[in-house]
């Protein structure tokens, strides 16, 4: 019997989520793979790392390698979300230079205070949360003809695996959390899932995904909305380009760290207009970061 089909779904007309797939891996564990041909044998159990290694057949100049367990559920969540939702994707370009100059400034500061080290991720989920509160129709998800419009800021963020694979675990009541608060959850999460460490509530039951692909060098994309919520933020890599710079004296050309955003958005329920508005206000958000903000 296919592996699917034992999986309880918890979306609408019992649909599968990548938080159902996520959490039956999570609750089974790895189960090791086929050995290649000639493999040496196997380490003792207490040496094996925490993820198994695909199949691997070899013929002539073709090698042939089978997708892990974690990579069949991904793929097949990716195609029905395809499927599900008709996506839009909107960018803009901000100008961060103020959050930049303000995280080198405190970084040192911070981490001896609180034992932990700043990056831009919480500043992003930061933004991202005011901006959902001001337009809270991207806070929903879909139910047939229904929209479940959630009071609550549940923050997703793909963190990437030692196999290459992406994992989302989700700061919950993100709309809660001060920036301390916020840097904490987001490097206790990262962390623990590097190590696969990360709790199955700790990967469900988010509301709005943030994905950093500027952390592969790459200066936008256009990800994939993790069902069943209706909208993906993808934030690019920060680059220092010189940008005009407007004053009340004139305008003048000055070197700016500038990012570009791009939001991938159900397009049955969320509309240009309301796509757009949400992408722009979080990069006014970003642009307006207060230079001189205590920690």
């Amino acid at each position: 019997m296919n592996e699917l089909e034992n999986i309880k779904g918890s979306g609408a007309n019992n649909r599968l989520t990548k938080q159902d797939l996520l959490q039956h891996i999570t609750s089974r564990g790895s189960q090791p793979a086929p050995a290649a041909p000639a493999a040496q044998p196997s380490a003792p159990a207490k040496d094996k790392p925490a993820y198994s290694s695909p199949a691997v057949s070899v013929s002539g100049n073709v090698e042939i390698i089978e997708m892990d367990r974690m990579r069949k559920l991904i793929a097949d969540h990716m195609v029905m979300s395809k499927q599900t939702s008709p996506h839009v994707t909107s960018y803009v370009e901000a100008d961060v230079t103020n959050m930049v100059k303000w995280r080198d400034k405190v970084k040192k500061t911070f981490e001896k205070r609180e034992n932990e080290k700043i990056t831009f991720t919480p500043l992003f989920i930061e933004a991202v949360v005011k901006a959902i509160k001001d337009f809270p129709m991207v806070n929903i998800s879909v139910d047939g003809t229904k929209l479940i419009v959630k009071k609550y800021i549940n923050i997703g963020m793909a963190a990437a695996l030692p196999t290459g694979n992406l994992i989302v675990p989700v700061i919950k009541n993100a709309d809660h959390l001060n920036l301390i608060g916020l840097t904490k959850s987001v490097n206790d999460l990262a962390n623990r899932a590097r190590t696969n460490k990360l709790k199955p509530d700790e990967i469900q039951d988010g509301t709005f995904t943030i994905t950093n692909v500027g952390s592969f060098g790459n200066v936008m994309g256009t990800p994939i909305i993790n069902q069943p919520q209706v909208a993906i933020l993808a934030v690019g890599a920060i680059r220092k380009k010189p940008a005009v710079i407007e004053t009340p004296e004139g305008d003048s050309i000055g070197i700016r760290h500038m990012m570009f955003l791009s939001l991938s958005y159900d397009h049955r329920v969320v509309d240009g207009s309301l796509g757009g508005s949400f992408l722009r206000r979080i990069a006014d958000y970003m642009e307006q970061f207060d230079i001189d903000r205590t920690i």
